[in-house]
């Protein structure tokens, strides 16, 4: 599969930077989160928010690791950054699904997402996947 990826494509560095700023999107919204959420039991479900959309505390102490991680692997580069975006934009896309399948019964829905957060996730998933696409570099 890792064949039919595009080595060294010419958008490499536009793909680099928008995976970039989803990371840096997660890492802020869990700061904030975590900001916003002191005290909260870890899985509350309530009405705090973060950049416009619900968190609680483990929602955000999730994208504080996430938003590190990815913003970590684009510093590093040296392909390190293709494996990183692939499995996070996965993980998005495989939360969103899943938290708008839970996301109706409060029992169910431990990050107290919404639809906004569904939405926002499937995106972020879609960049950092695309990313993860074109962002293979050839080894020196």
């Amino acid at each position: 599969m890792s064949l039919h990826f595009p080595v060294n494509h010419p958008l490499r560095r536009a793909y680099r930077v928008l995976a970039l700023l989803a990371g840096l999107f997660v890492l802020a919204f869990g700061a904030v989160g975590f900001f916003v959420t002191q005290g909260a039991p870890l899985y509350a479900v309530g009405d705090d928010r973060a950049l416009g959309l619900r968190t609680n505390p483990a929602f955000s102490y999730a994208s504080i690791a996430v938003g590190a991680l990815v913003v970590l692997a684009t510093v590093l580069g040296r392909n390190v950054d293709r494996i990183v975006y692939l499995w996070a934009g996965a993980g998005f896309l495989l939360a969103g699904t899943a938290m708008m399948l839970l996301m109706n019964r409060q029992d169910t829905n431990v990050l107290n997402f919404t639809m906004a957060t569904c939405i926002v996730s499937f995106l972020i998933g879609s960049v950092l996947a695309t990313a993860g696409m074109y962002v293979k570099a050839q080894r020196a």
